[in-house]
């Protein structure tokens, strides 16, 4: 059987991690590499192979399928040229920048035969599918989530809102999705905003009620220092606290003692225990066995509409409902 031709354009660091990934699998030849910057894709080719193309267009012509790894506010022009050049098509977070473009990704996208896979690796990191099996097992109650960077300054471009579309698009959004993966659909949100160290907002307090009447706080600060745990999900159901930290470890404390279950991640090597391993076999296994793939437009769509109803509930002062 011939294998699935992969086309990677953006070679930078995530499109690195992917490429090393797909150069694992028998199922995928990486076939074709595409970066603004010629001797970035070269230097990658050296250590995956494909070919080195010098357009979007010459990358087409030979891959199946193609990841598009490029950055934030370039993700729906590269997707779309992709999936009406009929390519079945793995975009990185986040989905879109803003609605309107994330309305056009999403009709591009579900009016294709072509599988279209978002990249919200946190929903198969280890950690988190643990999470929402113990969920299933018990009513969860409310939670506290905190999702922080240290810094917005290595690299630069992180603290560029024209390139990223804001802190939240850069950041935030990974547990925006994951709050609807593991909590529901949300009906209303409040948010609270300020800015400080950056040129935009960078520092959020929010409030979540979901439609089962699940309700959560959440804060995200972009300027918190490294301080372990950046990124923590603390679950409250009944007599019990789940505590999930960064992608490590999960802690399952149950009843009325002081005892508690520890669970580590650790010992994995970091794209398994982040999950780009899973998302990336997921992806290949929706092409070759003609599945639905785990994380949908539609996921994505609805991960940008967070972000954007955050913005709009701070600018306004009042509650968003769904």
């Amino acid at each position: 059987m011939s294998r699935l031709r992969v086309g990677i354009i953006g070679t930078g660091y995530i499109g690195n991690v992917h490429a090393r990934i797909y150069a694992r699998d028998e199922r995928v030849e990486i076939s074709a590499l595409y970066d603004i910057i010629h001797e970035k894709a070269e230097k990658t080719a050296r250590s995956v192979g494909g070919r080195v193309c010098r357009s979007r267009e010459e990358l087409f012509e030979n891959c199946d399928a193609v990841l598009v790894c490029t950055p934030n506010k370039t993700h729906v022009e590269i997707a779309i040229d992709a999936l009406r050049h009929e390519k079945h098509v793995f975009c990185e977070k986040p989905f879109a920048i803003g609605l309107e473009s994330a309305r056009l990704l999403l009709e591009e996208a579900q009016k294709s035969k072509c599988k279209f896979q978002v990249g919200h690796n946190r929903r198969f990191a280890p950690v988190y599918v643990k999470l929402r099996e113990l969920l299933r097992s018990d009513q969860p109650h409310s939670a506290h989530i905190k999702m922080n960077r240290g810094e917005l300054k290595n690299p630069a471009w992180t603290g560029d809102p024209n390139i990223t579309g804001g802190f939240l698009y850069e950041t935030t959004i990974h547990l925006f999705d994951m709050i609807r993966y593991q909590f529901g659909e949300i009906s209303e949100l409040v948010a609270y905003g300020s800015q400080h160290e950056y040129p935009e907002l960078d520092e959020f307090s929010m409030i979540f009620k979901f439609k089962n009447g699940f309700h959560c706080t959440f804060a995200s600060s972009s300027d918190a220092s490294w301080l372990f745990p950046f990124e923590r999900i603390e679950v409250f159901c009944h007599h019990r606290t789940i505590l999930t930290q960064e992608m490590e470890s999960l802690i399952d404390s149950k009843e009325m003692d002081a005892n508690f279950e520890f669970l580590s991640f650790s010992m994995l090597e970091k794209e398994e225990r982040w999950g780009y391993v899973q998302e990336d076999k997921a992806f290949v296994d929706s092409i070759l066995e003609g599945l639905t793939p785990p994380v949908t437009a539609l996921d994505g769509y609805k991960s940008v509409e967070i972000v954007e109803s955050v913005y709009r509930a701070i600018k306004s002062g009042e509650k968003i409902s769904f």
